[in-house]
């Protein structure tokens, strides 16, 4: 599987204010956050489920994957996602694995920065349900 997705019983907004404090636990700071419904709403679209997209990053992390290749740059930011299932109408958290992205760009050199980055984050998605 290409992403980490959990279930949690929060609601979406709840699930984003916990892993935003998750997150700066572990020196990840979120850069932006997307309402992705807010958005189409206002742009005369119908999008009934409440979907955020964060995106995160560790400036030591960034910097430490780009001074080693900088194809890394088009991954970054991290992109999390807090949303509503369409399916079950629970709430979900996820990310794309930030080891899976690494494999695309072909270079072994730095599957251990991702791997150690994809653990920080999942440990913030497993605090966050």
């Amino acid at each position: 599987m290409f992403d980490y997705t959990v279930e949690t019983l929060k609601s979406v907004e709840e699930a984003v204010k916990s892993l935003e404090e998750n997150l700066k636990e572990k020196q990840f700071g979120v850069l932006w956050q997307f309402n992705v419904k807010e958005t189409l709403e206002s742009k005369g679209l119908d999008y009934e489920k409440p979907f955020m997209i964060l995106e995160v990053c560790n400036p030591k992390e960034a910097q430490k994957v780009l001074t080693a290749n900088q194809k890394v740059g088009y991954m970054l930011p991290c992109k999390m996602v807090v949303y509503e299932d369409d399916q079950d109408g629970k709430t979900k958290i996820g990310m794309p694995k930030p080891t899976e992205l690494i494999n695309l760009v072909g270079d072994d050199s730095i599957n251990d920065i991702a791997r150690d980055i994809e653990n920080r984050l999942i440990e913030a998605i497993e605090q966050s349900k």
